[in-house]
This record gives C-alpha cells, sequence and structure tokens, in this order.
C-alpha cells in the first residue's frame, strides 16, 4: 500500500500507455494466451511505476480490459463459481479505481478475479518495514537544536544577518533535514510525498456502497413523481424512511464530495416532507421540514434547494395567515434562486400573494409584475426537476396564485378571468406535469369568483367539482372552507349551499385519522 500512496506524486499518464506497456511485456513473454497470473501482476506493477494509476485500473489495464469487460468478467466469475449474485456496474468500478474502498464482499470478488490479495489492489496496507529504509531500520535523526554557544559555532552575537541566518538553520535542524545526509533528506521527502499521497487516501476512505448516491438520486426522483398521484400520508411515510437512512448515512465515514451530495439529498426529502406534511394539515411541522431543507441546502452549497424550501415555507404560512412571514420566505427564496429560473417567477408571485392576503393591493401589483417581467425573461429551455419540466410551476404561479389574491382583494372579476386561465392552463399540460390540488383551488377560487358576482349556483357546482379532486389535501379542504363560509353567511337559506358544508364537513372528518397518524415526536 506504501507504493500505491508515493507513486502518485508522479503525474498519472493516459491509458494508451499501459496498454503499450501490457503489449511490450507480452511480446518479451512471448505472447501467452491467456496471460499467466504471474505476468498479469508484473504488467501492473509496470504500469503502476511508470504511469501513475491507482492499483485497481492497474490490474485492469495489465489484462487488457475496459471498464465494460472487467465487470462483464467480474458477473461470469459469479455466475462460474456460483457466488452471491452482484450488482456490480461500470460506475461501481470507476468509483473503486477513482479510490471509494469497495464493500468486504466485492473485494473478495476483485481479488479472486484477478488472482490476487488485497494488499495489491490497494484496498489494504502493508505494514512491513522495507529493509533499506533508514526510518524503519532504527537509524534516527538528529531533530534537536544544537546546545553548544555560537561563538563555537562562528556567529556573533551582534552581526544581526548572521543570527536570523542561524535561526533559519536551527529551524530546519528542527525538521530533522540539516543533519540527514543528502540521501537521507531525499528518503525523508519521498516519505513525505508518501504520508502526503495516504492523506488523500484517508480523505477519499467512504463507508458508503458505490451505488448509494445512485440509488438516492432515484429514490428522490420516483418520490417526486409520486408526489401528486399517491395519498401524502404514504408517500410521508417512505420519504420520512429514506431522510433517516441519508441522517445515518451523514454520521458515516464519507468523503468530502459525499457528504455535499447527501447534505442535498438531505434537503430535498425535507423540502418533499416540508410540502407533505402541508398536505396533511400540520404547519409545524411543514415549517420545520422547509428550514432543515434550507439549512441542508446552505451547507451543500446548493442555492435552488434553499429557494425551493422558502417556496414550501411561504405557502405554508400563506395558509396560516401569517403573510408577513410568507413574504419574507419568498424574499429569502430569491436571494438564493438562480437567475433565470421559472423558480424566481414563483417566488416573486407568492410575495405577491402574501401581499394580497395582508391586503395590500399597491404590494400585490408591484410583485405581480416582477413576476411577469421574470417569466418573460425565461431562457427558451426550460430546466428540469428530478426528471420533470418546472416550467408548468411557474405558469401555474402566474395564474392561480393572482387569482386567490383577486379574492383576498376582493376583485371579483379580475378573480374569475385569472381562475379561468388557471384552470385552462391546468387541463392543457402534461400529464406528468398536472397538479391536481392545486386544480382543485383553482376551480373553488372561481367558484368563489361567481358566489361574490351574486351567482351561487355556479359557486357550490364548483365547489363539488373541487371536492371531486384525487387529491384532496388540507390546502384544497382549507380553502373549500373559505367558500361553504362564504356562501353560508351571503345565502344562508339554500338547500344546496347546505350540501356542500355537509360534504365538506364529510370529508374533512375522513382527512383527520392521516392527520393524526403524522409522528408529532419528529415535528
Amino acid at each position: 500500500m506504501r507504493a500505491e500512496t508515493a507513486k502518485r506524486s508522479q503525474p498519472v499518464h493516459d491509458v494508451s500507455c499501459g496498454r503499450a506497456l501490457r503489449e511490450r511485456a507480452l511480446g518479451r513473454a512471448g505472447s501467452p494466451d491467456p496471460a499467466p497470473p504471474g505476468l498479469v501482476a508484473a504488467i501492473a506493477a509496470e504500469i503502476e511505476a511508470h504511469c501513475g494509476h491507482r492499483l485497481l485500473k492497474c490490474r485492469r489495464l495489465a489484462m487488457g480490459w475496459t471498464v465494460v469487460q472487467a465487470v462483464a468478467a467480474a458477473h461470469r466469475l459469479v455466475e462460474a463459481e456460483n457466488l452471491a449474485k452482484v450488482g456490480l456496474s461500470e460506475r461501481s468500478w470507476k468509483d473503486w479505481e477513482a479510490g471509494v474502498l469497495p464493500s468486504p464482499d466485492y473485494q473478495d470478488l476483485l481479488c479472486r478475479l484477478f488472482a490476487t490479495n488485497p494488499v495489491l489492489l490497494g484496498f489494504a496496507r502493508d505494514y512491513s518495514p522495507p529493509p533499506a529504509d533508514p526510518l524503519w531500520s532504527g537509524a534516527t535523526v538528529n531533530a534537536t537544536l544544537p546546545t553548544e554557544p555560537a561563538s563555537a559555532r562562528g556567529t556573533s552575537p551582534v552581526n544581526g544577518a548572521e543570527v536570523a541566518e542561524t535561526k533559519r538553520r536551527d529551524a530546519v535542524k528542527l525538521a530533522g533535514l540539516a543533519f540527514a545526509a543528502p540521501a537521507a533528506a531525499a528518503q525523508i521527502l519521498e516519505q513525505a510525498a508518501a504520508e502526503a499521497m495516504e492523506f488523500t487516501r484517508q480523505a477519499e476512505a467512504t463507508s458508503l456502497g458505490s451505488g448509494t448516491l445512485d440509488h438516492l438520486d432515484l429514490a428522490v426522483t420516483e418520490f417526486n413523481h409520486a408526489y401528486s398521484l399517491r395519498p401524502p400520508k404514504l408517500v410521508f411515510d417512505a420519504v420520512m424512511d429514506y431522510r433517516r437512512k441519508v441522517d445515518v448515512l451523514l454520521n458515516a465515514k464519507r468523503t468530502h464530495r459525499q457528504e455535499r451530495e447527501l447534505l442535498a439529498f438531505a434537503g430535498w426529502l425535507s423540502e418533499l416532507l416540508a410540502w407533505l406534511a402541508h398536505d396533511l394539515g400540520d404547519a409545524r411541522t411543514g415549517l420545520a421540514f422547509a428550514t432543515d431543507a434550507f439549512v441542508h441546502g446552505q451547507q451543500a452549497g446548493h442555492g435552488q434547494l434553499c429557494a425551493w424550501a422558502m417556496d414550501a415555507a411561504a405557502s405554508i404560512n400563506l395558509y396560516e395567515q401569517r403573510p408577513g412571514r410568507a413574504r419574507d420566505a419568498a424574499l429569502k427564496g430569491l436571494a438564493e434562486a438562480p437567475t433565470g429560473h421559472p423558480l424566481t417567477v414563483r417566488l416573486h408571485a407568492q410575495a405577491a400573494r402574501a401581499a394580497a392576503a395582508d391586503g395590500d393591493a399597491e404590494g400585490f401589483a408591484a410583485a405581480f409584475h416582477a413576476a411577469e417581467d421574470a417569466h418573460r425573461l425565461l431562457p427558451p429551455r426550460s430546466p428540469r426537476r428530478f426528471g420533470m419540466d418546472v416550467l408548468p410551476l411557474a405558469d401555474y404561479a402566474l395564474t392561480s396564485y393572482p387569482a386567490t389574491s383577486c379574492i383576498w382583494l376582493g376583485q371579483a372579476d379580475q378573480a374569475r378571468q385569472h381562475a379561468e386561465q388557471a384552470l385552462a392552463t391546468y387541463e392543457a399540460a402534461p400529464e406528468a406535469s398536472r397538479s391536481p390540488s392545486r386544480e382543485a383551488i383553482a376551480r373553488i377560487d372561481l367558484a368563489l369568483a361567481h358566489a361574490q358576482l351574486g351567482d351561487p349556483d355556479d359557486a357550490v357546482v364548483l365547489g363539488h367539482q373541487a371536492l371531486d379532486s384525487a387529491r384532496v389535501v388540507d390546502s384544497v379542504r382549507h380553502r373549500a372552507g373559505d367558500l361553504t363560509t362564504f356562501l353560508t353567511r351571503r345565502y344562508p337559506r339554500q338547500a344546496a349551499v347546505e350540501g356542500l358544508r355537509e360534504r365538506l364537513a364529510a370529508v374533512d372528518a375522513a382527512a383527520r385519522p392521516a392527520l393524526a397518524s403524522v409522528p408529532s415526536s419528529r415535528k
């Protein structure tokens, strides 16, 4: 393992160099096919000394394999020797060649594949002392300051330049180099280079499996796709389980790069948990996870994640009737959002909605114009979030949010226009981008506009259509409550209004068990 660290002080050559060394070595040996293990080991040692690759990559090059061929050979070995099935992939192999330590089972498989031991593949260290190394043979280097008087060394105490030079020499002696012979000094420096490489190896050491980050990426993607399609309680439980697992991984040994990725995954899971808790009617839990997502985004250096977290916090605060905090969250998110990203449109629209909730018509108009300006400046190609186009989220914000805002500001005609446009936008969206809960809220906004304009019958019909949604989450029930309260107050003796109110009461009662099962210990 000492050679594994020391040799990386040399430049790393292109793989073509290793292939050329292999061909020359095979030619000298008479081109045996297949090459015997001893010859492969000798070729690997030559590639390591000359090219500077890690030991595992040297072995692969000595065999003449590409990464794809090496992975295929490993799978054939598993099949031939009836070993436990493995999920070995090209990415895993490349991670190992980059310095990620395989699990013990994979180390055993690779040692079988190359007919060698973990030390010669760079997975373990050999602590046997090299006989020619003076640092191991017992020869010591004097590392103490000299004790004789300065005059005995020919230095005048009144000569400042010579005194300074003496101090420099003494400092060097402390490092153990001044009394060392040239050869010993070179060995000390070589050993220092080896130690530096060992520091690097330790920085790359990790207990994460090679496929862990890939698995987390897939899981977060699937959870985001499931968000609008599955019952929120089921998704909440599954996401919470993964959030705990990521927390365990963050406390395990990992590289700095892996730590940043894990912090980001933790933040994305918490951002989703914030929305799910909001859907389940628990604002305290939702805001706690939104804060957690923001903090992990900051730790990961992921501004976009921070902005998404504040988007969730703004919505939750609005439904808790805290428009000031909602606006603060939106502005905090705007400070982190990437320029030219659809998320900036949403956050400006969130600020507009918060102003409307506070009765500030001028503030609403200014923030909504900022959202429209941001929308016009979006680039031609929309970014994606876990495989999904995020542009529809900006489009929804430009139609649905002002509809709600105009309802709160008492601008019924404008609310009706925005709500009708919002419904048209939702219905025209691709199935994967549909948001049943936001569509239901747009129907409620349109119902409230009709009710304010003196048309309770259409309002009741639209209210029932909203409650027919496949995803009647807490925000939908909350806004439906606004509708029934307004209709009951404005049209108290209409049977249709009473029927809608009773239906909403039944929906609320059915939702209580799911809400009660949200674990308060994690709020």
